[in-house]
């Protein structure tokens, strides 16, 4: 879906509007646009902080109060487009999957038309549920009556009528943060459609955002035989980083290497960036189009479906958790220990802990916990090691953070830099038991970097081909500031 403000087309949510998930602190609420989250500067250079997302504080005495709500839905999600700006004409598109060959009919006719085309009042529904009261489980209601509410967000897709020609277009794509499963396929994948498109010039921006200000950083010229294979390792292709220049000498650049397009991949601070980008791309009347991918791992933007790399990533938590079980299971009175990946939200941790069979105790940010006392996790690890003879416990790395000392630290992103909470467990276990006076053997497994680093399941890659096309879809359809997702199963 076409989220605007940087979902775009399977979904559509601007680049404004972006928060992620409501079961994170960096995200609030539907509420949630998926948007870019807060800026703010440093020492000339870009740094992002999440922000929680304005509600529209409605009266629902007011029998008008869902008009209101629609209109403000929409206004959050609406997308924006280049004529907003400047005055630039369509011209029909270039893009077309129809057969070589002509299509028959089942009575052996030749079909005339081909309906491959996205209009561009076409929705997808966002909530499909109505629940009838805010006390059914897992219920989301507006109102204190649970009332349903429509909310649409923008179809994603190709267009009859394009805004760029595509024999003039210069593209680029470049990947920020960290490592992710997938982004091999999706730089792909948007190389593929781009010229599919009839563009020529593609370039790779290398490591991130210092790549349009570090002069050593030469572009990588990307074409269909160039990324053919790049989906089979995993990694990043042109390489990443955290970070970056001013927005402005970001834009300079953008000018000076005569962009038309540029693809962003990567996470909330990215994401910030980017809208940033398409901000000042916007002030300056430039016929730029920002176009947003979103990389998180760990799953957690409120309105899509499902972001790319996490399948793979919950499936590679399998092999340590696996080891941690085969310890604990060996070992007298063995306890095994997995920290996964998870900053504000536990789903890698609850999916992987789930699937696997074998997690006794499942620590996630979302849920509070005790370690001491008669109903915490020390005690519970006693009862296990009691009644089954061994324990296996998977918590998230942003578990926890209120039992350890915190460092007001925060990575060249903006994020709080976190405590180490698989570490303090196994320390926290060990000294129990040992003044209970029971023997345990305490194995502690970190698999974080193994699991970024592998390349995308069978699953991700599908997604990935999906999101690659779309974002394409979206800047030729002349919309910028805008990223691409699945909300309820739609593109």
């Amino acid at each position: 879906m076409a989220l605007a403000s940087p979902v775009d087309y399977a979904g559509t949510i601007t680049s404004s509007q972006r928060q992620l998930s409501s079961v994170m602190p960096r995200c609030n609420g539907l509420r949630c646009t998926i948007g870019y989250g807060n800026k703010s500067r440093a020492g000339g250079h870009l740094v992002v902080r999440a922000m929680s997302m304005d509600r529209l504080k409605l009266d629902f005495s007011n029998p008008n109060w869902k008009n209101q709500f629609q209109e403000d839905f929409d206004r959050r999600f609406s997308l924006p487009h280049l004529t907003d700006i400047i005055d630039v004409e369509s011209r029909p598109t270039t893009f077309s999957l129809k057969s070589r060959t002509p299509l028959e009919n089942v009575d052996g006719s030749l079909e005339e038309s081909w309906n491959g085309y996205v209009n561009d009042d076409d929705r997808a529904l966002l909530k499909v549920i109505k629940f009838a009261s805010p006390t059914s489980a897992g219920a989301e209601c507006i109102d204190p009556d649970c009332s349903w509410v429509e909310q649409w967000v923008h179809r994603a897709g190709p267009r009859k009528q394009i805004y760029f020609e595509p024999q003039c277009v210069k593209a680029g794509i470049v990947t920020c943060g960290r490592l992710c499963p997938g982004l091999n396929d999706v730089i792909r994948q948007i190389v593929l459609t781009l010229e599919k498109y009839g563009v020529k010039n593609i370039v790779g921006i290398q490591h991130g955002f210092r790549g349009f200000f570090e002069d050593h950083l030469a572009e990588v010229p990307l074409n269909r035989h160039v990324v053919q294979n790049i989906n089979l390792a995993g990694g990043s292709f042109l390489g990443v980083s955290r970070g970056g220049a001013s927005i402005s000498d970001i834009v300079d650049s953008i000018q000076a290497r005569r962009l038309d397009m540029l693809f962003v991949l990567g996470g909330n601070g990215t994401h910030a960036g980017a809208d940033a980008i398409h901000g000042e791309c916007r002030k300056r009347k430039l016929k730029v189009s920002i176009i947003g991918v979103p990389k998180t791992i760990d799953n957690d933007i409120l309105l899509m479906d499902k972001t790319f790399g996490f399948d793979t990533a919950v499936e590679a938590a399998q092999r340590a958790i696996n080891s941690a079980y085969i310890e604990a299971h060996s070992a007298f009175h063995g306890i095994g220990l997995v920290k996964l990946m998870g900053r504000s939200s536990g789903f890698i941790t609850m999916h992987a802990s789930l699937s696997s069979g074998q997690v006794d105790i499942c620590l996630i940010p979302e849920v509070p916990f005790t370690l001491d006392g008669p109903n915490g996790v020390l005690r519970h690890l006693e009862h296990l090691i009691e009644t089954k003879g061994f324990a296996l416990m998977c918590v998230a790395e942003g578990a926890g953070q209120e039992y350890l000392q915190k460092s007001n630290a925060t990575d060249a992103s903006g994020n709080m830099v976190l405590s180490d909470i698989g570490v303090h467990l196994q320390q926290k276990i060990k000294s129990h038991f040992r003044e209970i006076n029971v023997h345990s053997d305490v194995k502690y497994i970190d698999p974080t970097y193994m699991l970024r680093a592998v390349r995308a399941n069978a699953s991700d890659a599908i997604l990935c081909t999906v999101l690659g096309q779309n974002a394409v879809h979206g800047a030729f359809a002349g919309f910028s500031g805008i990223t691409t997702g699945i909300c309820n199963t739609h593109n």
